[in-house]
This record gives structure tokens, C-alpha cells and sequence, in this order.
């Protein structure tokens, strides 16, 4: 096995839990291997005469509790282009700072890989790239007129309506029918957002759970993270009390992945996470999936060891 260079462009990493955090998760597979592991802020990004650079520290991360977990040698300004394999791991919003981001990354060599792809991921918002599945999907409007909104809630009922860019489940609202308050949701978002909104039909189905599935290089991991809402709470995720539990993927899901898998690997990602919710696929998460912490403490798979794998292989 060939020893790589591996940095890791992420959030404050003094500010994660690593007890949940994917992104360690994979860090600590990769030192585990005995690759060189590296990390930086993407606010140190640069971009100057033809070079992407970063302010790069060496990090030794240790399965420990919060304030534990990592040291970090000295940073420096250094060329992206040194290192053999660079994970983007930062949350959204998926914002223009995040689009930026990617443009920047893309100039890197070819020599270079970055997880997942810079302009694939770019092309690939999760709440649109589901949009080239329809008859997988729950009934679905991406939109800012409130006259489509109305009609769309005349018809369905129940609703959620949610930012087309958001993340972990902020700002997602359950509208029921004859709830009185849409209008004035809708001026709250006309107000914080400037992009269009995601409406879609609410799914009795999520008080069952809202399955987090991986799939990694095209393969699905056979078992999924199903998040259960807490009482009284309309999301699933996690950090506002989802209750998860290990679940098998059913014929339905499994059908899913296999509609969505070819479109997946042709644009190279290696790690996605998909939201199945009864028998409905209802987001494609290619910025920076979550789960894999937990599937593994629940007995399943370790799925930061098949994500350095298929790294490996492309290396």
C-alpha cells in the first residue's frame, strides 16, 4: 500500500464531537494505515498566480473526548498541490463562500484527488441533484412564488417547507393543513433567503424514521442509520433528538440506490449519503455526510475503512 499525503479541509476541528463526527472518523482510519494526515480551515484558502494554498498543519488525532482528540504541529502556507488526496469535509450552507471554495480546489493537478469531486459537488446540491429522480421522490416544488406554494399545499395538505441550501435540519418546517401560519413563513424566508425554497408533500411514514443510507463509490452499505423524531418534533436529525437505530436496507431501498448508483459513480463521488423516508428518496447529501460513527458503534460496518479503500484504489 502506497503511504499518502492526506489533508483535510474542515470546520475549527477544536470544535467537533468527535464522538459523532464522521470526518474523525475518518481521519483516524486514514493514521491508523499510517498515511501523513494534515488539516486546515477553508478560511485560510488562497488562491494566487495559478496556486491554491492553505495555512496546512500536521494533526495527530486520539479517539479521546473533546479537547483530547487532536495536536497539531505547526501551520504553514503550503501548495494543495503536494498533497496526494484532499478530503472537503466542511458543513454547509451551501453558500457562495462554498461554491467558491470548490472553483478554488478544481485548479488543483489532476495528480490530486479531491473527496468528492470539487465540480461535481458544486454541480450537485443535494436538494436539487434529487430532482433528476422523480418518480423516486415524494411530491416535490422548488420555488418562491407563494401562489405555487398555496396551490401546492391546496393539493397536498400537509407540507414541509425547508431552505434549498440549509444543513442538519434548521430551519425545516411542518405546515399542516388549515394551519394559518404558510403566509407568514413565507415572508419569514423571502426575508432570510435568497434563493428559491423546497416544499414537498409531508410523509406520515417519517414518525417510522428517516433513514440515513451510505453509499459508497456506487456500492450501498447494507445497513442504514434510521432517525426516529423525538415526540412532539417533526425532523429526524440527530442534534435535535432523532433516536437512532441500525437498520438492514429493505427491497425498496435497496431498489433506490441501484436507480441512483450509475449517476453517482459517473460523476466520481466516493462518499454519499442518501434520506430515504418509507419508500421515498427525499435528498442526496455529497457535501459532507454524516452517520458513519454511529452505524458502527450500533454493530455495523466501518465505513470510514470502505471510504479509505476506494481512496486507495484510486491512488
Amino acid at each position: 500500500m502506497k503511504k499518502l499525503s492526506i489533508a483535510v479541509q474542515m470546520d475549527p476541528i477544536q470544535d467537533i464531537e468527535p464522538t459523532g463526527d464522521s470526518t474523525f472518523a475518518m481521519m483516524l482510519e486514514a493514521q491508523g494505515r499510517g498515511h501523513d494526515l494534515f488539516y486546515y480551515n477553508p478560511s485560510s484558502l488562497a488562491f494566487e498566480n495559478a496556486t491554491v494554498k492553505a495555512s496546512v498543519a500536521p494533526v495527530e488525532v486520539m479517539d479521546r473526548p473533546k479537547g483530547e482528540h487532536f495536536v497539531t504541529g505547526e501551520f504553514r502556507d503550503t501548495d494543495l498541490s503536494r498533497f496526494d488526496v484532499i478530503l472537503q469535509r466542511q458543513d454547509p450552507p451551501f453558500d457562495m463562500n462554498y461554491i467558491t471554495i470548490t472553483h478554488m480546489l478544481e485548479h488543483l493537478h489532476a495528480e490530486t484527488l479531491v473527496v468528492n469531486a470539487p465540480a461535481e459537488v458544486r454541480n450537485a446540491p443535494e436538494k436539487i441533484l434529487v430532482m433528476e429522480f422523480p418518480d423516486l421522490m415524494p411530491p416535490t416544488l422548488i420555488t418562491r412564488d407563494r401562489d405555487a406554494i398555496v396551490a401546492f399545499r391546496d393539493i397536498h395538505a400537509d407540507i414541509i417547507v425547508k431552505p434549498l441550501y440549509g444543513n442538519g435540519g434548521a430551519g425545516v418546517f411542518f405546515i399542516s393543513e388549515g394551519d394559518q401560519n404558510l403566509a407568514s413563513l413565507i415572508e419569514l424566508f423571502e426575508q432570510n433567503y435568497t434563493e428559491p425554497f423546497m416544499i414537498q408533500k409531508y410523509l406520515p411514514d417519517v414518525r417510522k424514521g428517516d433513514k440515513r443510507i451510505i453509499i459508497i463509490d456506487g456500492e450501498p452499505v447494507p445497513v442504514g442509520l434510521n432517525r426516529i423524531p423525538a415526540k412532539g418534533e417533526a425532523r429526524s436529525n440527530m442534534h435535535v433528538g432523532g433516536r437512532p437505530e441500525l437498520s438492514e436496507l429493505t427491497a425498496r431501498e435497496r431498489e433506490i440506490c441501484a436507480t441512483i448508483a450509475p449517476a453517482l459513480k459517473e460523476r466520481g463521488f466516493i462518499f454519499v449519503g442518501i434520506d430515504v423516508i418509507g419508500d421515498y428518496l427525499t435528498e442526496i447529501n455529497v457535501t459532507s455526510p454524516t452517520g458513519i460513527r454511529e452505524i458502527k458503534r450500533f454493530g455495523g460496518p466501518d465505513i470510514a475503512a470502505l471510504i479509505l479503500d476506494a481512496i486507495e484504489k484510486r491512488r
